[in-house]
C-alpha cells in the first residue's frame, strides 16, 4: 500500500522498530495461547502455579501491544505534520497561474479533507498492521497444530477474505466519487461566504444556488457516501459471521472427523477467537486507509511544485538599472487552445522612473503586471535584468524578490515586515502612517496590526504601508487610487508619488485617472493585448480625456 510505503521511506528505522513491535506483540500473543493449551487446557500442571505466569504473559501482551499501536500512532502524526507542511511549502512554490487553475477551492480542499483522510488513517493503521503481523503468527502455530485442519480452515477464511476484497474495493470506488465531489462542494462554501451580501439582497439567486448546485452535490456525496458505509458494513459484518464459522468448521474436522483431538480443537478454536477481533478490525481499517489512498491521488493530481525546504534566495537583490521585457508574449489556455494572448510585448524600465498603465477592461493590464513582477512566465519572449536574461529557477525567484505590490485582488497581511524580513524602520513607519493618514486608524502590537477591519480604502491604504516599509525599490500599484475618495486621490498623485520619487521607489501604477497623467515619467496603454507608449499629442489626448478614448478602441 502506497501509505506504509512512504512512511517506510521516510521513516525507516523507526518503522522497523514498529513492525518488530507488533511482530513481537503477535509472538506473544500466540504464546498466551500455547500456555493456555499446554498449562490450562490440558492442566500438566497445578493451576496455582501456572496463574502468575499465565498472569505475567497477558501483562506483557498489554505491554507491547499498547507499545507498538501508541508507536505506530506518533509515528503517523509526525508523518501528517511534516505531509501538511510539505503540502503548504510546495503550495508556497507553486507559480500563480497553477495556483489560479487549481482554484482555491481545490486547494483548500487538499488542505483540509486529503490531510484530514490521512490522519484518520494514521488512527487506524496499527489496526492493519496489527491485524496482519497477528494473523501471519496465528496462521503459523495453526499449522503446528494441524496441518490438516489449517488447510481446510485456510481455504475458508481464503473465501472469506476475498469476498470481503471485493466489498472493500467498492468501497473505495465510491470514495473516490465522494471525494471528487467534495471539491465541488468547497466551491459552494465559498459562493456562500464569499457571496454573502449579495444572496442577502437577491434571495432568488440565494434560493437558485442552494437547490441547484448545493443541492444537487450534497445528494451526490450522500449517495456515494451511503453505499461506501454499506459495503464496509457488509464487509466487517461477513468477515465477523464467516470467522465464526471459521470455528464450527475447526470442531467439525476434529470432532466429526477425527482429524484432531478435543484439546486441540480447543485451542484451535481458541486461536480462531483470538485472530478474529484483529482480523475484523483489519478489515474495519481498510475503508479509512483506501480514504488516504485516494486523498494521495488527488495530492498528486494538483501538480503541484515539488518540494524543497529552502525558501530560495534571500539575501538582498543587486541594484538594477534596466528591466526589458523582449518579444514577451502570453497566452491563456482554454479547450481550443485560442485563449486571450498578450503580446508581443516590447518594453524597458529604467530605475526610478514613474510609468502609468492605462486600458480598457479586459485589455490585458493586470496580465501584463503579472508578466512584469515574475508571477507569469512568458510562451515566448525573454525578460532581462540590466541585458541579463532570466534563465534559472534561481532567476526568477531572485527576480520576484525586486517587487512591491497592491493588486486589486490584493491579500492584506497584518504585520509589518521590513526588507529581507527584517524588523520594518520605525522612522519610515511612522512617516509613511502620517502620509496615508492612518495614524489615528490602526491599532499594533508590536509590528502586527491588531484591528484590520477597515474600509477599501483604507485597507489599500495599509496594504501600500506594507509595501513601502519593505523597500523592495519596485512598486507596482493596480488600480490603487480607484477606492480613495477625490481629496486622498489628489494627495496620492500630487504628494505620496513624488514621496516615493524621492525614495529612490521605481512606480509603475495602472490607473484611470485621467486628471494625473501629467504626473507620470511615461504614459503606457493596452489594448487587445498590445502595448505601445503615448508621446506627444497621443498623450495630450489621453490626458484630457482616457475615459472617451478608451471607449472609441
Amino acid at each position: 500500500m502506497e501509505l506504509l510505503a512512504i512512511v517506510y521511506r521516510q521513516y525507516r528505522l523507526s518503522f522497523m522498530i514498529i513492525m518488530l513491535l507488533s511482530l513481537a506483540s503477535a509472538v506473544v500473543g500466540i504464546g498466551v495461547i500455547a500456555f493456555i493449551n499446554q498449562q490450562l487446557i490440558e492442566a500438566s500442571a497445578a493451576p496455582w502455579q501456572v496463574l502468575p505466569t499465565f498472569l505475567g504473559l497477558v501483562l506483557l501482551l498489554l505491554v507491547v501491544t499498547l507499545g507498538a499501536q501508541l508507536a505506530l500512532t506518533t509515528l503517523g502524526h509526525h508523518f501528517v505534520y511534516d505531509l501538511r507542511a510539505r503540502l503548504i511549502k510546495r503550495i508556497l512554490d507553486t507559480d500563480t497561474e497553477t495556483l489560479e487553475r487549481i482554484g482555491s477551492a481545490g486547494v483548500l480542499a487538499s488542505l483540509s479533507a486529503d490531510v484530514r483522510n490521512v490522519t484518520i488513517a494514521f488512527v487506524r493503521l496499527p489496526e492493519l498492521v496489527q491485524g496482519v503481523v497477528i494473523t501471519i503468527g496465528a496462521v503459523l502455530y495453526l499449522a503446528w497444530l494441524s496441518p490438516g485442519m489449517l488447510a481446510v480452515t485456510a481455504l475458508w477464511v481464503v473465501f472469506t477474505m476475498v469476498v470481503g476484497w471485493f466489498l472493500v474495493q467498492k468501497v473505495y470506488r465510491h470514495l473516490a466519487r465522494v471525494r471528487e465531489t467534495e471539491d465541488a462542494l468547497y466551491r459552494d462554501y465559498e459562493s456562500f461566504i464569499d457571496g454573502h451580501k449579495e444572496l442577502a439582497l437577491n434571495r432568488s439567486r440565494a434560493r437558485a444556488l442552494f437547490e441547484g448546485d448545493y443541492d444537487r452535490h450534497s445528494r451526490t456525496y450522500r449517495s456515494h457516501i451511503i453505499r461506501s458505509d454499506t459495503f464496509h458494513l457488509s464487509a466487517v459484518n461477513w468477515s465477523n459471521i464467516m470467522m465464526l464459522g471459521a470455528i464450527g468448521v475447526a470442531f467439525f474436522l476434529a470432532n466429526g472427523l477425527g482429524w484432531a483431538n478435543t484439546n486441540v480443537a480447543a485451542t484451535y478454536s481458541l486461536t480462531l477467537l483470538f485472530l478474529r477481533t484483529p482480523l475484523i478490525q483489519a478489515v474495519g481499517a481498510l475503508p479509512t486507509l483506501l480514504n488516504a489512498q485516494v486523498a494521495f491521488r488527488k495530492l498528486d493530481s494538483l501538480k503541484l511544485a515539488e518540494y524543497r525546504a529552502s525558501f530560495g534566495e534571500t539575501s538582498p537583490s543587486p541594484a538594477w538599472e534596466t528591466i526589458e521585457l523582449q518579444g514577451v508574449t502570453y497566452q491563456y489556455p482554454d479547450a481550443d487552445g485560442n485563449g486571450f494572448t498578450v503580446g508581443p510585448i516590447d518594453l524597458t524600465l529604467q530605475r526610478g522612473e514613474l510609468v502609468f498603465l492605462i486600458g480598457g477592461n479586459g485589455s490585458g493590464k493586470s496580465t501584463l503586471a503579472r508578466l512584469l513582477t515574475g508571477l507569469y512566465r512568458p510562451r515566448q519572449g525573454r525578460v532581462l535584468v540590466d541585458g541579463k536574461p532570466l534563465t534559472t529557477e534561481d532567476d526568477w525567484q531572485q527576480f520576484r524578490q525586486r517587487f512591491s505590490t497592491v493588486f486589486t485582488d490584493f491579500h492584506l497581511f497584518d504585520r509589518l515586515m521590513g526588507p529581507d524580513g527584517n524588523e520594518p524602520e520605525p522612522q519610515l513607519v511612522d512617516t509613511w502612517l502620517q502620509r496615508l493618514q492612518m495614524k489615528d486608524k490602526l491599532l499594533f502590537d508590536g509590528n502586527r496590526v491588531t484591528n484590520p477591519k477597515l474600509s477599501q480604502g483604507q485597507r489599500k491604504r495599509l496594504a501600500m504601508l506594507l509595501a513601502v516599509v519593505e523597500q523592495r525599490g519596485f512598486l507596482l500599484l493596480d488600480e490603487w487610487a480607484a477606492d480613495q475618495d477625490p481629496q486622498f486621490r489628489r494627495t496620492f498623485y500630487r504628494e505620496l508619488l513624488t514621496n516615493l520619487h524621492d525614495l529612490g521607489v521605481t512606480v509603475f501604477a495602472i490607473s484611470h485617472d485621467d486628471h494625473y497623467f501629467e504626473r507620470a515619467d511615461r504614459l503606457l496603454e493596452m489594448s487587445n493585448g498590445q502595448l505601445r507608449e503615448l508621446k506627444g499629442e497621443q498623450r495630450d489626448l489621453a490626458s484630457r480625456d482616457a475615459v472617451a478614448r478608451l471607449n472609441q478602441v
